[in-house]
């Protein structure tokens, strides 16, 4: 049901998740006031503020790690490519665009509210200890501190709040909604008929004279493009960790160091009885609240099996209350007060604790269970361990390696060969065009490799290799030309049958189009004429007929019926059509369906208010700086 508007949706959805992309993964921790001027490559500007190249590339870099760490299956290659560093730059741009909101409104977020999500919220799970304090190791592998964490978490959240207003507010209306499901989900009866051009093609005997022609007519289409076959070497991560081997001891110091992260995090699960009191509220007040908390509190240690009863007849958590007090499982971090979640984890199973005094009141606590806080075994994590110790150091050799092998292609350029003798690296061969090949990946998907091939005279001829050039995060890679061939139309004998059958299509594309016109003209005449096919057609039920003959189907005025249509498939022949009859739309939940037309036009409403403040805060894109950065190799 809806899955044209469900796909949709999701499309929007992304849309919006690019526009507020965690500042994590693009700039880091900076101030509005921080924003990098002077002299670096200037691929942006925002409310008179450059976003560098540098910036732009550690953007992309950051974001095709968080890749390869959500998806590690995924080639991530793939991503790293035009099209993705052009949609990096547009959210970095509209990141920095929301930066500059939040300051010039003053949006801000305070200590309380901070503490709260960090600790509630799922995505900062991989910063928390089990016992809820930040990971200071987590942080350090960031290269960040416990200060830079918390401002980084205040900016994003001051930034979300930009948006958060349009986000939430979206709103249609029954009748806008019907209108629009209307036009998206009608259904129209047509009868038609189909001229398809391979069932002509019998009747095209081309003679060598039209062949001939059409070779000359069409040169250009059976041009060979320009191509190049060569050798070439790639330094990544995975070539330095082929190198490196670990001690036993190196693997067991790891994780004595890290035990915390193989730990499962502690939980518990109590209950509480609250007597509520205003923190501001009078002594007498208070007093008052806490005679009547040490009362119940002197019944539940007489009789613990009353707590549940006791709980649901006097609490004044009304959340809780009718559970018998039940707070169910949590981890540290989980409770809204520090007093009653420390007095929690410091009681036994079954046991009563004293009295807890919190903002919220007096609080009565019961443990009933504990769970987790159990270490893995060394041997359960010790691959993981290998993976991750492997990885680190062989990003502690990448920079000297990186070094080595731009110095020793560059250098000693007639040949590959002593940088795969001093690296071990592999030699790979492939044939290659100046765009990347439908598929291909890695260094052969990267346009900064194949503008290094192409773009030099000396590359080109085989005479050097290319410099190094960056194709992806921690990924270099390097190419020497072994044979050039330049773009050349290829004669008519390499091409003879191609040119046949391309004729041949022609001409029976036209034969097929001369016949459905012709029944076209008849339709037109005399509603009457028959057609032999029937269907009802919706955008979400093709009935496996082209997407042109839908479009047609549903975009022809039906206000007065029948009516006669004829639609040129091109290639593939020529369709006539009679529209019969329309129909309501499918039959479906019109509330899940106006709600999500709701979602949809709360999607394109945050994105009208995006570009109205990038319209404000002047941001700008120099293309022609962008077109420079994405063409030039790295060395």
């Amino acid at each position: 049901m809806l899955e044209f508007i469900r796909s949709h949706t999701k499309l929007l959805q992304l849309v919006l998740v690019l526009l507020v992309f965690p500042s994590f993964v693009f700039f880091g921790i900076q101030g509005y006031s921080r924003f990098t001027e002077g002299g670096a490559t200037t691929v942006a500007t925002v409310d008179g503020r450059a976003i560098t190249r540098a910036e732009w590339d550690q953007a992309q870099q950051r974001q095709v790690e968080r890749l390869r760490q959500q998806f590690p299956n995924v080639d991530v290659k793939l991503f790293d490519n035009p099209a993705t560093r052009r949609e990096t730059l547009q959210a970095l741009v509209n990141e920095r665009v929301l930066l500059a909101a939040a300051h010039h409104e003053r949006l801000t977020v305070g200590d309380e509210r901070l503490r709260r999500l960090f600790v509630d919220e799922p995505q900062f799970a991989p910063f928390r200890n089990p016992d809820g304090t930040v990971n200071q190791a987590v942080l350090q592998a960031q290269g960040m501190t416990s200060e830079m964490f918390v401002a980084q978490l205040r900016q994003e959240l001051a930034m979300q709040q930009v948006l958060g207003g349009v986000q939430q507010s979206g709103f249609a209306t029954a009748a806008v909604a019907s209108s629009a499901l209307d036009a998206l989900l009608q259904r129209r009866t047509i009868a038609y008929q189909r001229f398809d051009a391979k069932n002509y093609a019998a009747k095209v005997t081309p003679t060598d004279a039209e062949v001939d022609a059409y070779y000359k007519a069409h040169e250009s289409e059976f041009a060979a493009p320009e191509q190049a076959t060569i050798d070439y070497v790639v330094l990544d991560l995975d070539a330095l960790k082929k190198g490196i081997t670990l001690s036993d001891k190196d693997l067991r110091d790891y994780y004595e160091q890290n035990k915390t992260r193989y730990t499962v995090p502690e939980e518990r699960h109590a209950r509480h009885i609250l007597i509520a009191v205003d923190k501001d509220a009078s002594a007498e007040v208070r007093a008052k609240a806490k005679a009547r908390a040490e009362a119940l509190l002197a019944q539940v240690r007489k009789a613990p099996g009353s707590f549940a009863e006791l709980a649901k007849k006097n609490s004044d958590d009304s959340g809780s209350a009718p559970l018998g007090g039940d707070l169910d499982w949590t981890a540290r971090g989980g409770m809204a007060s520090k007093a009653l979640e420390d007095e929690v984890f410091a009681l036994k199973p079954g046991e009563i604790g004293p009295l807890v005094e919190s903002e919220f009141g007096y609080h009565i606590v019961q443990l009933e269970g504990v769970r987790g806080g159990q270490t893995k075994p060394f041997d359960e994590v010790r691959a993981s361990i290998v993976e991750e110790v492997t990885r680190q150091q062989a990003e502690k050799k990448w920079a000297e390696a990186a070094e080595q092998f731009g110095n020793t292609v560059y250098e000693q350029p007639d040949s590959l060969q002593p940088v795969i003798d001093k690296l071990k690296l592999q030699r790979r061969s492939a044939t290659v065009q100046r765009q990347p090949a439908p598929g291909a990946s890695g260094a052969l998907a990267s346009p900064k490799l194949l503008a290094a091939i192409f773009g030099n005279d000396k590359v080109r001829d085989g005479k050097n290799n290319t410099d190094a050039v960056e194709v992806g995060p921690h990924q270099l890679a390097a190419a020497h030309v072994t044979k050039y061939l330049p773009a050349h139309t290829l004669a008519l004998a390499e091409v003879r049958d191609r040119v046949r059958a391309r004729v041949v299509a022609t001409r029976a594309a036209e034969l097929a189009r001369k016949d459905g016109e012709a029944l076209l003209a008849k339709v037109k005449a005399s509603s009457a004429t028959e057609l032999p096919d029937k269907a009802t057609l919706s955008r979400q039920q093709r009935q496996n007929l082209p997407a042109a003959v839908v479009d047609a189907v549903l975009r022809a005025d039906a206000t007065k019926l029948p009516v006669p249509l004829g639609v040129d498939l091109g290639d593939q022949g020529y369709l006539v059509a009679r529209i019969d009859a329309v129909l309501p739309r499918e039959s479906l939940d019109d509330a899940a369906a106006r709600a999500q037309y709701s979602q949809a036009w709360s999607a394109a409403e945050t994105q009208a208010y995006l570009d109205a403040l990038r319209q404000r805060y002047k941001a700008e894109v120099r293309n022609d700086a962008v077109a420079a950065a994405i063409a030039e190799p790295t060395r």
